[in-house]
């Protein structure tokens, strides 16, 4: 049966859902398999890695995975961390392969994805664990990310998503202390979040067409259009140095952003919700090609609109997946979307501009 909101009870889930995972006392092997990928970010590993090894209170295994990478990565993890897995992989397949290329592998209960550019705090896959409440459909679990420079700032508390198709991180720029309670959130943010993989394995993964940018919220869409929901974790403290694959407003960032937005917005949305929200898409994309166009990335930002309408054939495919299979239909999703799209656009991308010209002070100096 379904609540007030239209979500699903954990009598009505689907056979084979998250809520049949076993304690790990019943499992061989760990209970929870740390996911981080890596792309030339050798940089970041010492400190990440030991962080995650540092893990108090669960038991876990480490899984590496090399996306092609030309800066010795593999090496350096089996040489100095040899109890971390490695899975190395000939070419960059983008944070949704390499995420999805580490859950095949991994042997845990539960999948926990963390960025290499991360510290996490020894208690935070305990944290995380501990928000996982099935049997009130709480199978998808986010941290509370700072900023590494200062971990006063929130760099997310979880994924939101505009009523309109966009996407934000909740308290973004934020002072910690605004996120102090745990609360429900639309989706994970992919820096650091815990899920089972059989809820993984059961909504399909990340999507690979996405290879990066907004692959989290089109997976948390997927989930909550099956019934999940997504909690929010204060106590799962992650410092984070932000963008430092994609960067901020680059040519490259923009390009995947606003293509997978499309995607994301037309795969996932129930239909009657799709026709009412429509008008206001279009209005938000317009919007949108006006502030790129002031930071001087026009072109990308049109080709990615280009691209996302040459892969709709392949999209629209997607779509009839999803939708014929989801148990929660657009009542259950309208009230976790946001209709405050300008003021939260405009404070994030205040923030934003505000970090990338610091950034770039320092560098200079």
């Amino acid at each position: 049966m379904r609540d007030e909101r239209g979500v699903v009870t954990p009598g009505d889930r689907p056979t084979g859902s998250g809520a049949s995972v076993k304690p790990s006392c019943e499992r061989q092997g760990p209970e929870i398999s740390i996911i981080i990928v890596t792309w030339n970010g050798r940089q970041y590993l010492d400190a990440c890695l030991r962080a995650a090894e540092a893990q108090q209170g669960v038991s876990a295994e480490i899984i590496v995975v090399d996306n092609g990478s030309t800066d010795g990565s593999a090496e350096f993890v089996r040489a100095r961390f040899p109890h971390v897995r490695v899975v190395e992989l000939t070419e960059n397949r983008g944070f949704t392969g390499g995420n999805n290329a580490g859950a095949r592998e991994a042997r845990g209960a539960y999948v926990a994805f963390l960025n290499n550019d991360t510290v996490a705090e020894d208690t935070w896959l305990r944290a995380l664990r501990a928000g996982v409440d099935m049997s009130a459909g709480f199978a998808l679990v986010t941290s509370r990310i700072v900023y590494m420079h200062d971990p006063r700032v929130i760099d997310s508390a979880g994924d939101g998503l505009l009523r309109w198709g966009g996407a934000f991180k909740w308290h973004h720029g934020q002072s910690a202390e605004l996120a102090d309670a745990a609360t429900e959130v639309f989706g994970v943010c992919g820096a650091a979040c815990l899920m089972p993989k059989s809820v993984f394995e059961e909504i399909g993964g990340f999507d690979d067409d996405f290879f990066a940018s907004h692959e989290d919220v089109d997976l948390s869409y997927r989930a909550r259009l099956r019934g999940y929901r997504c909690r929010y974790v204060p106590d799962a403290i992650v410092r984070h140095h932000g963008s430092a694959t994609l960067g901020t407003a680059t040519a490259q960032s923009v390009f995947h952003g606003q293509r997978n937005l499309e995607w994301l917005y037309l795969k996932n949305t129930p239909a009657s919700l799709l026709l009412r929200t429509l008008p206001g898409h279009l209005v938000y994309t317009v919007a949108a090609a006006a502030h790129f166009s002031r930071l001087g990335v026009l072109m990308p930002f049109i080709r990615a609109k280009m691209a996302a309408i040459g892969g709709l054939p392949e999209v629209l495919r997607k779509r009839r997946l999803i939708q014929r299979s989801r148990v929660v239909g657009a009542a259950g999703i309208e009230p976790y979307l946001e209709r405050r799209w300008f003021a939260t656009k405009l404070r994030e991308k205040r923030f934003d501009s505000g970090l990338s010209r610091e950034k770039d002070n320092q560098v200079a100096d």
